[in-house]
């Protein structure tokens, strides 16, 4: 694993003709024999200046790839089954531009060009099929400019991962609950703060909440009603979902339902073994419990 700034240096940088270079190199092969068997002065003459521009060719594709630098920026946490996007910065220190430049990982090509004394920022992607975190591996940071006939690469490891959330399924939201003391929510007969109305004495019910005056006068027990304030609250919890359902399909469930709630713009919270996360909303909360949900393992939140 390379620390950022990775710098291409002459000893991390490899060249090698590609198909192109071993063909063009069979040809010259031909035509020194051909040449010299016809005595063709005119011949060798176009041999060797072909020769001296393919040396000229391996110089500056070893030159268009060495003395680069990468940095590694931040990755957005996406959802399993999307494409995860590596952020690399690539700076060219030097006073001559770099042109037709890749960024190679797993098969998938990112091509760019750096500018002289410039920055590049370029995406590799990668395919995410679990949830939890992914590392980007092995990178390899390659040219053929100009000629094409040879290839210079340098392969690099960042240390940089990305975190992948399960993939959500949308089902129906769960019934709220209503949490005392918060919001705007009135929850009669459960608070202290408000009177409401009467009722018929239950077994149970405070001597203090009985109407004693009415009581006198009408040798009935009536028990008084208050109301208070609370918040509806979505509570995701654990214990709540069916239990024929695997762990994957679990988590799967409580992350479309917190996508859910934050498109809706409701206040909620999540409840799963090893991690109570408190009612709220918004990106950072969201973001909190979907975290929560990749990196759960049997009840230990890492």
């Amino acid at each position: 694993i390379d620390s950022a700034p990775i710098a291409l240096r002459h000893r991390r940088v490899f060249i090698f003709p590609t198909l192109h270079g071993f063909t063009f190199g069979a040809a010259l092969v031909m035509m020194v024999v051909g040449s010299t068997n016809y005595s063709l002065s005119l011949g060798f003459a176009l041999t060797f200046l072909l020769a001296g521009i393919s040396i000229v060719g391996l110089v500056n594709t070893f030159r268009n790839v060495i003395g680069l630098r990468v940095t590694m920026g931040r990755s957005e946490p996406v959802f399993a089954g999307e494409d995860a996007q590596f952020i690399m910065h690539v700076e060219n220190p030097f006073r001559y531009d770099r042109y037709s430049l890749e960024a190679v990982r797993h098969g998938r090509i990112a091509r760019f060009d750096v500018s002289a004394q410039g920055w590049s920022t370029v995406a590799v992607s990668a395919t995410t099929e679990h949830r939890g975190w992914l590392d980007l591996g092995k990178v390899t940071v390659q040219g053929r400019y100009p000629l094409g006939l040879f290839r210079a690469w340098s392969p690099i490891r960042p240390d940089v991962r990305v975190l992948v959330y399960p993939h959500p399924e949308f089902t129906p939201l769960p019934p709220e609950q209503a949490v005392p003391q918060l919001g705007n929510t009135l929850d009669v007969g459960i608070g202290s703060e408000d009177f409401v109305a009467l009722r018929e004495y239950q077994l149970g019910d405070s001597p203090r909440h009985i109407a004693w005056k009415i009581t006198a006068r009408s040798d009935e027990l009536v028990t008084k009603q208050f109301s208070s304030r609370g918040s509806a609250e979505l509570i995701f919890a654990w214990s709540s979902l069916p239990v024929l359902l695997d762990i994957e399909s679990r988590l799967s469930r409580l992350a479309g339902w917190i996508v859910q709630a934050e498109g809706s713009q409701a206040s909620y919270g999540l409840s799963i073994p090893g991690t109570e996360i408190a009612p709220g909303r918004g990106i950072e909360h969201r973001d909190q419990c979907l975290k929560a949900l990749a990196v759960y393992d049997g009840g230990i939140a890492r």
